[in-house]
Order: structure tokens, then sequence, then C-alpha cells
């Protein structure tokens, strides 16, 4: 039997598993090590324990930092998913001078890197002798979120039909009733996905927040960098492997929820 020549899809499916193999293999390893018995992150392993996470529940300063991360990715959610909202709504359903411009502005923090956006603000807010500060970082995080937002929720209301609002208004609901009982319903799938992106970016954002938080304030990446700079502990193992299960879970949650809402409000 003649043995096939390989072709070009052969190497291109080759090459893309070496690259997944290349970018996930570092991030099993931490997973790993994570229950790894010994102190130090080495293999083989000398075996399994739930060690690293019991210190891990047990650091104030770790305590400290998810609290501060938490309540920020739930502000950042809220604040970005508010105004993406109402952004998209104008955007896609009214016409007025500028429309095009302040679209372009909306989505503008997707393309400038992250870092030089993060030392625009910083510079911006020294000039007007604003003290960097917990409403600084929350500023920032929302501006970086907020496209996220507006892309998805965008996407949303392009498919919804104008004429379910316009068959509402004309039975005697006013603006305000139409949007809660009508749009926002139909909605509800990309607001609850595109809440979920806003705070799974900020809940993992390093660039922007170590210039924008006031000293003393650590998210948890930060704290996993402050971690990194002094020793190779394993309880920033347990500590990523935490990280890595939120980042991952939240937005197939996202997904999860957006299809359930859309096939719930199909049926």
């Amino acid at each position: 039997m003649a043995v096939r020549a390989p072709t070009g899809w052969t190497f291109i499916k080759i090459a893309t598993v070496l690259t997944y193999v290349f970018m996930f293999a570092p991030v099993a390893v931490v997973m790993l090590l994570a229950f790894n018995a010994s102190q130090f992150g080495s293999f083989p392993m000398t075996g399994l324990s739930f060690r690293w996470f019991v210190e891990l529940a047990q650091n104030d300063a770790i305590i400290r930092a998810f609290k501060t991360s938490l309540l920020l990715g739930a502000l950042t959610a809220v604040i970005s998913t508010t105004i993406g909202v109402c952004a998209s709504l104008a955007m896609v359903r009214y016409d007025f001078p500028g429309k095009n411009l302040l679209n372009t502005a909306l989505i503008a923090p997707i393309l400038v890197p992250e870092v030089v956006l993060a030392v625009s603000l910083l510079l911006f807010l020294q000039f007007l002798s604003m003290p960097k500060n917990f409403v600084l970082l929350l500023l920032g995080h929302v501006i970086f979120t907020l496209p996220f937002v507006v892309l998805v929720v965008q996407a949303r209301l392009v498919g919804i039909r104008k004429e379910y609002e316009e068959a509402a208004l004309s039975l005697g609901a006013n603006p305000l009733q139409t949007f809660f009982q009508v749009t926002l319903p139909l909605l509800m799938p990309a607001v609850a996905a595109g809440m979920l992106f806003a705070f799974t970016i900020s809940f993992d954002d390093i660039t922007g927040t170590l210039f924008w938080k006031p000293p003393g304030v650590e998210t948890v990446p930060t704290q996993i960098f402050a971690m990194l700079r002094n020793s190779i502990s394993p309880e920033i193992n347990a500590l990523g492997t935490v990280m890595i299960l939120i980042t991952v879970a939240l937005p197939l949650t996202g997904a999860g929820l957006a299809r359930w809402l859309a096939s719930r409000r199909g049926g």
C-alpha cells in the first residue's frame, strides 16, 4: 500500500497542536505544582496535598487582595454595563451629529495598547493634580472594559427589530416602560455576557492596575507580582490556579447563561 505524502493541512494541524501545547503547558504545570506536597516546585512531585490552598486561605494579604479584586470587578462590571447599554442604544437606535466619532471613541481603548492607555490616564490626572486613589483605579478599569460591553450589546441590539419597541409605544407604553419591559429582556443575554466579560477582564488586569492603584492597595494579580519579586512560593502556584479557574469559568458561565436566556426568550 502506498504511503500518502503529507499535505499542507497536515502541517497546519501539527503546527496548531504544537502552538496549543506551547501556550497551555506552563498553565498545566502551575496547576499541577499547586498540589505538590513539597515546598520546592520541582519534579518529580513528592505527593499530592491541599496544603498550599489552606495556607493561601489563611494569608491575610491575599484575602485582602481578593476582596479588593472582587469589589473592583463588581463595580467595573456594573458601571461598564450600564454605560455600555445606554451608549449602544444611542448608537443603534438614533442618528445625531458626531455619532461615528463617538462610536469610534467608545471602541478606541481596544485599539490602544493598555500600557499606553495606563500611562496617558496617569499623566493626565497628574496634570490635574489628582492623587492616585481607588476611584482612579475604577475609572481606568471602566475605560478599558467599556468597549467590550459596547461591542457585545451592539451586536445583539442590531438583531432586535425596532418594530417591537414601536408596537409597545403604540399600545400606550412610555419610552421607559418600553425599555424595561421589551428592549432589556431581549438584550439580557448580551447584557449578562458583557457584564461577566467586564468583571473577568477587570479581575485579571495587571498592566493598568500597576499604574493606577494607590499605595497599599493590592489586587490579586498585583499581589502575585509582588510575591514573585520576593521569592517563588508554592502559594503562588495555588493562587495562580484559583485565578485560572475563575478567569476560565466566568466566560464559560457567561456564554452558557447567554445561550440559556436566548433559548428561553426564543421559546
